[in-house]
């Protein structure tokens, strides 16, 4: 078993940390809320008293952050992670940045002797607690071997996607699919109502046919056909829509970095901002059918 600092104990780091306290790990942890660290204490893990003190003395570092600019704080930042770390300390980032921040984290890394690996995640905080996770990880192969049994206490599936930042690459990718597709199934299902056709009858017949998906499958926004979806919970997040508009501007900041245009995904992150501007940002993001339907 691994001696492994975290960093980031909140919603996602909390139950990863748990995870791998579970999984018989040696964990020391830190967050900025004492609450968060003394809930993790107190399942077993050491308290650190900042990033850099959870950096020290262990194998692994793994970091679940909000956005870039705290990355690069806490691995770059005077007395965080890269100036603690010792040598051989593999770092784990599985925060959803920008792909920029995670190259240039992992290029500091590098210049210290560290092998980083950017390993964002999907599955939202349900997939947290249950340890079933899919990881999407950037960074040198012989760095992702070292990372993938720890990796897995935390989740069901983990895929090497290639150099550093492609995981953040795969993450922005998927999720601008999921945003255009729940988007699309939302406005299919409230077509349906207003053509006069039952919900349960459009489920069962595009989940066997050319529009079948995991908005609608897995997750669908309307309650009843999926009975495990947020719809069935007044749109509880599982994943909220403040987080899904968050990935759906880092897929529109990557697209114009590379000079593409992809047209849908703006219109969703248009959409989504709207939805999360009008005060719903805390619900589940397959609340925006209620925006479709006229009253988010």
């Amino acid at each position: 078993m691994a001696s492994i600092g975290f960093v980031g104990l909140g919603n996602m780091g909390g139950p990863m940390a748990r995870n791998l306290l579970k999984a018989g790990h040696q964990v020391k942890a830190f967050d900025l809320s004492a609450a968060a660290t003394d809930a993790a204490g107190k399942a077993g893990a050491g308290v650190a008293a900042s990033a850099g003190e959870a950096a020290k003395g262990v194998e692994a570092v793994v970091s679940m952050l909000p956005a870039g600019q705290h990355v690069r704080q806490v691995y770059t930042g005077k007395d965080g992670v890269l100036d603690s770390a010792g040598a051989g300390t593999l770092l784990i980032d599985c925060s959803t940045i920008d792909v920029d921040s995670a190259r240039a984290v992992a290029a500091a890394a590098k210049a210290k002797g560290l092998a980083m690996l950017d390993a964002p995640v999907s599955g939202g905080t349900v997939g947290a607690e249950a340890a079933t996770l899919t990881f999407m990880v950037g960074g040198e192969e012989a760095a992702f071997a070292r990372a993938e049994p720890i990796l897995k206490c935390m989740g069901k599936t983990v895929v090497h996607a290639g150099a550093a930042g492609a995981g953040q690459a795969a993450k922005i990718c998927n999720n601008m699919i999921l945003g255009i597709s729940m988007i699309a199934v939302g406005e299919a299902f409230v077509l349906a109502e207003k053509l006069g056709l039952d919900k349960q009858k459009l489920f069962d017949i595009a989940a066997k046919s050319s529009g079948q998906c995991w908005s609608l499958t897995t997750y669908c926004p309307v309650p009843g056909p999926v009975p495990t979806s947020p719809a069935n919970r007044d749109y509880r997040p599982g994943f909220t829509a403040d987080m899904m508009v968050k990935d759906l501007r880092l897929a529109q900041q990557a697209a114009q970095g590379a000079g593409l245009g992809t047209p849908l995904g703006a219109a969703a992150a248009s959409l989504y901002g709207l939805f999360c501007a009008a005060g719903n940002g805390a619900l589940d993001f397959s609340g925006i059918i209620k925006m479709i339907r006229g009253k988010g």
